[in-house]
């Protein structure tokens, strides 16, 4: 079925690269994206749960993304819902950075229609490519009725997550992602056949405006055992606004970052800590420079979000010029596992 052909509802594919488009550019050279959408569509070879229309943003990799771009994509995810005859966008990417790009587009989803992102792991022109199946599942749960009022989920490999703690679990196995914290959202078969869990109540959107300008510098500053200072201090010299702390443990990093991190943020630099560590929440608990002593210094505790997410929802509200304060009730607020007490 040709785009012209459509009826009224249909699913929006945005095509932004990643290995699902990707190719080897010459032999033995490394693979590229390069396929437009309409080729990662048409790589499916069959029909699809739903009709979709194809849109292309751009062809990159997302180990080349920056914040500017993930910014352009959920602005794309907007305005394609903007048709009131679209079921749900399905948004392929590359899995280095999809864990970023669907958490930004979570904080700002303010419609019941679900958002899908997915992609692959094998290269489209790879003997066996994982891309069509991941897409094919993705589209029909970015139609299907249960999916709606979801917010934005990945589709992976039969299994869908939430966009809030989900991150790259593997390097090369299809299997590539998971949630440890915030579990699964359910599966989608190879027959496209949609079973979801019960879902969660979702959090109020942030605002998406104001972005005619580029986002503030937020780094991320690993601890590690005989860590120092210094690149924190790079970071701070190179007009860091903010800066997300990849602790050890529960979020901690020893007494001379902690020190650095005092004068960070008396000089009104946000830092939020994090931790290195797959699962579990961030807390203040130690002192000579662990946890207790960097919230002591004016750092915020992530909660159950990673440094990849924290740095997505820190770059946000520095975005926003969102004050300190309001920092650290947002990252209270959406760091940890919804409440359900009232169920």
């Amino acid at each position: 079925m040709s785009v012209r052909d459509l009826p009224p509802a249909h699913v929006v594919l945005l095509a932004t690269g990643g290995t699902i488009s990707s190719r080897a550019v010459a032999p033995g050279a490394g693979a590229v994206a390069s396929d437009t959408g309409e080729q990662v569509f048409a790589s499916l070879g069959s029909a699809t749960s739903y009709p979709v229309r194809v849109v292309d943003v751009f062809q990159k990799g997302s180990y080349l993304l920056a914040v500017d771009d993930m910014i352009t994509i959920c602005g794309m995810i907007k305005e394609a819902l903007q048709d009131p005859q679209v079921l749900g966008v399905v948004v392929t990417h590359g899995t280095d950075t999809m864990e970023e790009t669907a958490y930004l587009a979570e904080l700002v989803h303010d419609d019941e229609r679900p958002v899908v992102f997915t992609g692959a792991q094998q290269a489209a022109d790879s003997a066996s490519p994982d891309g069509p199946g991941n897409l094919a599942r993705a589209i029909a749960l970015a139609g299907s009725p249960e999916a709606r009022g979801r917010g934005v989920l990945i589709a992976f490999a039969g299994t869908v997550f939430p966009a809030s703690g989900v991150r790259k679990s593997h390097t090369t196995r299809l299997e590539a992602f998971a949630n440890p914290d915030f579990g699964v959202a359910g599966r989608v078969s190879d027959t496209g056949e949609v079973r979801l869990t019960e879902a969660p109540p979702r959090l109020a959107p942030l605002p998406f405006t104001g972005f005619e300008s580029g986002s503030p510098r937020v780094d991320v500053i690993p601890s590690y055992p005989g860590a120092d200072a210094t690149l924190l201090r790079a970071a701070l010299q190179a007009g860091a606004a903010g800066i997300v702390l990849q602790g050890t443990g529960a979020g901690n990093a020893n007494a001379e970052l902690c020190a650095e991190v005092a004068a960070a943020t008396a000089a009104g630099v946000i830092v939020v800590t994090s931790t290195r560590v797959d699962a579990g929440a961030v807390l203040p608990v130690y002192g000579a420079g662990g946890g207790q002593d960097l919230r002591a210094a004016g750092a915020i505790p992530s909660g159950l979000l990673r440094p990849s997410q924290s740095l997505i929802l820190l770059s946000l509200l520095l975005r926003l010029r969102t004050p300190r304060d309001r920092i650290a009730q947002v990252f209270a607020g959406r760091a940890r596992l919804p409440d359900r007490s009232g169920e």
